[in-house]
């Protein structure tokens, strides 16, 4: 047992090595799962896995919605709702120090919530408000910051499609975690305005005051996003109102994105080639590094190691809450190297077994009486907790996906002006991490209510 713990965790070392030498993380998950699984049971099965495991991954109906809303992204990034949810957001704000910031703030959120993209919220909110911020006068610093960490909502601000690769590998209810994230957002939303307003106070330069916009001027800026708050109510509505399923609920998305590009004739044939072609490489993407997980999920199964780690931790007595905090720790270390699909697909498969045996030990109320959670809801809790881990790791060096996305856009800007911009709102996430380690209720009351 010992050897096959060491071969599995020298394997995890050589997948990293090769990740950071800049190997594809699909083509390094298939290289040393193959490998492992070779190394453990011959060439054979490996070879078997080929010829079979690709047509059981994806032949899944539940694994049809992730295109369609990424669909429905890419068609919206190009009908032109990100400039209005920007106009409105800065119609109401802008008036206030700091309002524009706050404003792309709100416009992230809300363009997450059409489009299920960290990166893609980041580049297109990015297009569209960095212009403006940048000709109000706001410090490089927070103009670039407020940018890459609001592009963090779009993978938590439900559709989101990191979180239905998550509710895929734990077989858990894509409503329920589209229900369980809506809280945790709403208070990251909040959290970063806060943030914002105390960066403006310490540092009143880096955000001159805007003039107040009018009555007629907000009343015109409301009625633009009309459209948005229609496909946002009908999409999200309809699940959480049980009308949908969610692969349903994606194509109606995409079907009213198409037709409202059609009404207002900001979406064009060509627009919409580029959006087809745009979904099939990210899809096409999504769906190598799914097979490559499952090969390394068959081999790190077949040696045992996630068993191994479980019955070690077990063994050792250590409080289950403490071992949750250092699985977490170590999710921020491994996000500031991995993509965030890449990481979920990755870590969840390793550590959700520790979790499973330590369920007992994980309480929902602080109390020592409390009770554990059941399985469904550890699996809702941490999924949540996952995704705002895997959120941090998006704005941390040496990676910070979204750093890079921003800095390509402001090329002019030191990336770490862009890094100083950041920090204040990684730490507004691990606050938001601390809340709902603490009141997992947070994330847990809206899903129990649509299941009661």
């Amino acid at each position: 047992m010992i050897d096959s713990v060491l071969l599995g965790i020298s394997s995890l070392g050589f997948l990293i090595l090769l990740i950071m030498l800049r190997m594809p993380v699909a083509y390094a998950m298939i290289l040393v799962g193959s490998l492992g699984i070779m190394s453990v049971n011959g060439i054979s099965p490996v070879f078997n896995q080929l010829k079979t495991l690709a047509y059981g991954q994806f032949s899944i109906y539940d694994l049809s919605v992730v295109p369609l809303f990424i669909l429905m992204g890419a068609l919206a990034s190009r009908t032109g709702l990100s400039a209005a949810l920007f106009r409105a957001a800065n119609a109401w704000l802008g008036w206030l120090r700091g309002g524009s910031a706050m404003a792309a703030i709100s416009a992230c959120a809300g363009f997450g919530a059409i489009c299920g993209s960290s990166i893609a919220t980041a580049s297109t909110m990015g297009r569209v408000a960095l212009p403006e911020l940048r000709k109000n006068n706001y410090s490089a610093s927070l103009s670039t910051g407020v940018l890459a960490a609001g592009g963090v909502l779009g993978i938590l601000i439900p559709p989101s499609v990191v979180l239905i690769i998550y509710a895929l590998i734990v077989e858990v209810n894509i409503v329920s975690m589209f229900a369980a994230a809506l809280m945790p957002g709403i208070l990251a939303i909040s959290l970063f305005l806060v943030t914002i307003a105390i960066f403006v106070a310490i540092w009143p330069n880096a955000a001159p005051q805007t003039h107040k916009t009018d009555k007629a001027e907000k009343r015109q800026a409301l009625i633009g996003i009309l459209p948005i708050l229609f496909v946002f109510i009908v999409v999200l509505g309809g699940l959480y109102a049980g009308f949908f399923n969610p692969t349903p609920a994606a194509s109606v998305g995409v079907g009213l994105v198409m037709l409202l590009g059609f009404i207002q004739k900001t979406l064009s044939i060509k627009d919409i080639k580029e959006a087809l072609l745009e979904t099939a490489g990210t899809s096409g993407m999504i769906y190598l590094i799914l097979f490559g997980a499952e090969l390394m999920k068959i081999y790190m199964s077949r040696i045992g190691l996630p068993q191994a780690t479980a019955e070690w931790i077990l063994a050792s007595g250590f409080e289950p809450m403490a071992v949750l905090i250092v699985l977490l720790l170590g999710m921020i270390l491994l996000g500031c190297l991995l993509d965030s699909l890449s990481m979920i697909l990755l870590v969840i498969p390793f550590f959700w077994p520790v979790l499973v045996e330590l369920n007992g030990g994980l309480y929902i109320t602080a109390d020592a009486a409390g009770y554990g959670m059941s399985t469904q809801d550890l699996k809702i809790w941490f999924g949540i907790l996952a995704l705002i881990v895997v959120e941090v790791g998006l704005i941390t060096p040496p990676v910070g996906m979204n750093v890079f996305v921003i800095a390509s856009l402001a090329d002019d800007i030191d990336m770490r002006e862009i890094f100083k911009g950041v920090a204040p709102f990684c730490l507004a996430e691990l606050i938001r991490i601390s809340i709902l380690f603490s009141l997992p209720v947070l994330a847990l009351w809206l899903p129990s209510i649509l299941s009661g």
